[in-house]
């Protein structure tokens, strides 16, 4: 079998996990990371409605001036601290955190330590 396949696989077993211990509400949605090879996305989910109550991506115009690279760690910061900006703007204080099934690791560590220095909590 092919190794990309077998990764891709391994991340959606991972995913389906995290996704049966960890579900957002309204007053604590679910802070979901999502990451390509060029970007960095996250949103906040509230699963009991169905409903994504913010947005935050290294696309953003405001996002793309501060950092070199849109895929880089200084990405994921500046996403970091958006989302919780926003999160703030709409009265939220606490959040579920969803990783995606990728490893907490260097990007997503970076937007989770960039959003926590900005007030969210998880």
């Amino acid at each position: 079998m092919d190794k990309a396949k077998v990764r891709v696989e391994a991340r959606v077993r991972i995913q389906k996990r995290i996704r049966r211990k960890v579900s957002g509400t309204a007053e604590r949605p679910r802070l979901a990371v999502s990451r390509s090879l060029r970007y960095i996305s996250v949103q906040l989910i509230d699963d009991a409605a169905g409903a994504t109550l913010a947005h935050a991506s290294s696309r953003e115009e405001s996002v793309k001036g501060a950092s070199k690279s849109a895929s880089g760690k200084a990405a994921a910061v500046a996403v970091g601290a958006l989302i919780a900006e926003r999160a703030k703007d709409k009265g939220i204080s606490a959040v579920v955190f969803d990783r995606g099934g990728h490893l907490y690791h260097g990007n997503v560590k970076a937007l989770a330590d960039s959003a926590r220095e900005k007030g969210l909590k998880f």
